[in-house]
């Protein structure tokens, strides 16, 4: 491509874009399908390698940004310019870098042209592009495979969600650091959604002082023009108004506030995707709002596998409903669900509570409790469970896990909202399931 060509498609001016209109009336089909490979004109310009001798370029930027495709479209100019390059391409695991980062829509194999595509092996985890330049999968998850193989380049995704046990997110980003010798400018690119962990705090501190770390941010509207107007609007419903909303959709790393029970970083470690154990007890957990409305209730849904892991799977919580209604929709969860009881916060009033959700669905196995201490102090165990790795999130629930890190050690909500209503009804839910009493066996006397 010529420099005047290049100065031209990136030249933001209307005068540049009509000439661009022009140029582009004066191609065939042919030569226009062939257009939609040439990722120079397709990208926008945050999308594209910045200048300067960096070493790491990490776009961290909202869902939806654009940045598995921007990986993917460096990692096919560098194989394209130098068929030496060893590259390593790293996922949060082999299956996800498989079908993100190679098989999926933005991947590998489908920004190139035909005869132009590499040659995958999934057997062994490795494409080979037709100038001879070689790339291969690794998992976060296995750290020690980045010990030894050497490259002159790498794609890391998503290392927001790279494995935090045992530091693995961390040792496997200093094996490839170890490794990177190969070539005369040896690089990384990394696309991720960010994420308050280690690594990407170490990698956003490394920016702050050094100019071999570049960061480009952006958010989830940046690329709106590529993207189903059903999906914006289901992200703005769900995440609206919550911090995670900066953090999803803004592309904002969200500091943790200090002293706070929950991390962002706890709650990432306790992320969970796919199949899950066939559950021994599921609970459905309510925190009723103290008046008749204006209130959220808090409603969660938690299962015990056989395991002896607690995993999160719904939030059902309702705002400014009723009695009537907040109670057919614990009715409604408990019955989705299969639970074998509801837990129900009886403070407020426990006949009430109960004759309450009897109404809603007389055959509902209500348990009440009654809260002898405060919710900060309720907390403080269950906060425990979750830094020994006993309890799963089984996907993302914003609100709630807003509302868990706005609780704070020694007592104090810091927010959102004025009460965590949807965190007091998950505790209350595992506490059921781990720390209630067991009812041992034992022998009467005759």
């Amino acid at each position: 491509m010529t420099s005047a060509l290049v100065a031209l498609l990136e030249d933001q001016t209307d005068e540049a874009a009509r000439v661009r209109q022009q140029l582009l009336r004066r191609l065939s089909q042919t030569e226009r399908d062939h257009l939609a490979f040439l990722w120079e004109f397709q990208a926008r310009k945050e999308q594209l390698p910045p200048p300067g001798d960096w070493r790491v370029w990490m776009i961290m930027a909202g869902r939806g940004f654009g940045k598995t495709r921007a990986g993917a479209e460096w990692v096919r100019m560098i194989a394209a310019s130098d068929p030496n390059a060893r590259i390593a391409i790293v996922g949060a695991s082999l299956a996800e870098a498989r079908a993100v980062m190679v098989e999926g829509e933005s991947g590998l194999l489908h920004v190139c042209l035909a005869g132009e595509a590499p040659l995958y092996q999934p057997s062994l985890h490795r494409l080979t592009f037709p100038g001879g330049a070689q790339a291969q999968l690794f998992s976060a998850a296995e750290p020690e495979a980045l010990r030894g193989p050497q490259h002159s380049h790498a794609w890391c995704d998503e290392v927001g969600k790279w494995p935090l046990a045992h530091e693995r997110a961390t040792r496997c980003w200093d094996n490839l650091l170890l490794g990177l010798r190969l070539g005369e400018d040896p690089r990384i690119v990394v696309t991720t959604t960010p994420r308050a962990v280690p690594l990407v705090r170490r990698l956003v501190g490394q920016a702050g002082v050094s100019d071999e770390v570049v960061i480009t941010r952006g958010t989830t509207e940046d690329n709106a023009a590529n993207l189903p107007a059903r999906f914006l609007a289901a992200i703005t419903s769900e995440f609206a108004g919550s911090p995670l909303a900066r953090q999803e959709i803004g592309g904002e790393l969200i500091d943790d506030i200090e002293g706070a029970l929950w991390t962002r970083a706890m709650l990432e470690a306790a992320r969970e995707h796919g199949e899950v154990p066939e559950p021994l007890r599921v609970v459905v957990a309510v925190d009723p709002p103290a008046g008749s409305g204006g209130d959220e209730c808090g409603i969660i849904v938690a299962a015990l596998g056989a395991d002896g892991i607690a995993r999160v799977l719904a939030d059902c919580s309702i705002s400014d409903a009723p009695p009537a209604a907040w109670a057919k929709a614990v009715a409604e969860a408990a019955q989705a669900w299969q639970a074998d009881r509801v837990v129900a916060e009886a403070n407020q009033g426990g006949a009430m509570v109960e004759s309450v959700l009897r109404a809603a669905d007389h055959a509902l196995p209500v348990k009440l409790v009654h809260a002898a201490r405060g919710k900060l102090a309720r907390a403080e165990p269950v906060a425990a469970l979750y830094a020994a790795g006993r309890v799963r999130h089984v996907g993302m629930f914003a609100r709630l896990e807003d509302q868990l890190c706005g609780l704070i050690t020694g007592g104090g909500y810091a927010g959102p909202g004025r009460s965590p209503d949807r965190a007091d009804a998950l505790v209350w839910a595992l506490s059921e399931l781990l720390l209630g009493r067991r009812q041992l066996p034992s022998v009467r006397p005759l």
